[in-house]
């Protein structure tokens, strides 16, 4: 290796930011995390938000939220998030968020252990494994800590095509389809037999990395028009979290 390689590559691993995870400890993170998800999802993805404060996205479900977040320690910034409804939070407020989305009866004996996820995000510079380990790690230490057994959510597929692409990725994503007795049922169903379903195209990274761990797939997906996405039920039991994935996250969190 050159010296001047070397010297480069001695650089590159410098500027590495050092990473924590963790729930946010006060407001000033929960807003940094709000601010984060209005930049990914209104400016650079086009969601028409509900909130508020301009440049935040809020909506009613945040204040009985957690607030799993990414800090880059080097700058003190939030550079990822997911918001965590605990099946007590729920109860408080009324409903899961997924439920303006699906109807969820079929999983009324899940509640009192199932914690719903969403608004992912990293932001565009630190888009890396490293990041999403570290939400995934984070999200597997909240769940072993509080001794819940399901994770639900919703994950979005873009519609920029008018939702093709998202049909495609359903079909090709049937074998795995939960038990019947875990089937949900969208409110707003995406048409399915008006669109193409047979586009070559892969599920976004986030869909593939839930699937490889274990999670099922609850039902046809939902079309959420403020975000222009199909959305995809999502249904994680722990207890069915791969191997690869266990020993990747879980163990590690009990070391």
């Amino acid at each position: 290796m050159s010296t001047h390689v070397a010297s480069e590559v001695r650089r590159h691993k410098a500027a590495r930011p050092s990473l924590s995870v963790g729930i946010a400890l006060n407001e000033r993170e929960i807003l940094a995390a709000q601010k984060l998800r209005y930049r990914i999802f209104a400016e650079e993805l086009g969601a028409r938000l509900p909130s508020k404060v301009a440049g935040v996205d809020q909506d009613i479900y945040d204040p009985y939220c957690e607030h799993l977040v990414v800090r880059n320690d080097d700058t003190g910034e939030v550079i990822g998030t997911y918001r965590i409804l605990s099946p007590e939070k729920a109860r408080a407020i009324g409903s899961y968020y997924s439920e303006s989305e699906f109807d969820l009866v079929r999983l009324q004996h899940l509640r009192p252990r199932m914690v719903e996820i969403g608004r992912s995000c990293v932001h565009a510079e630190h888009r890396t494994g490293a990041t999403i380990t570290l939400l995934w790690s984070g999200l597997a230490r909240y769940m072993m800590q509080h001794g819940y057994d399901y994770l639900i959510g919703c994950a979005s597929i873009s519609m920029a095509d008018g939702g093709h692409a998202a049909a495609s990725i359903y079909r090709s994503l049937v074998d795995h389809l939960s038990p019947v007795e875990l089937r949900v049922f969208p409110r707003c169903p995406l048409p399915l037999e008006a669109l193409r379903s047979d586009l070559p195209v892969d599920p976004p990274p986030l869909i593939k990395g839930y699937l490889r761990a274990g999670a099922y797939i609850c039902g046809e997906p939902a079309w959420d028009p403020d975000f222009n996405t199909a959305d995809l039920p999502i249904l994680m039991p722990m207890s069915k979290i791969s191997d690869r994935y266990s020993k990747h996250f879980i163990e590690k969190q009990r070391g």
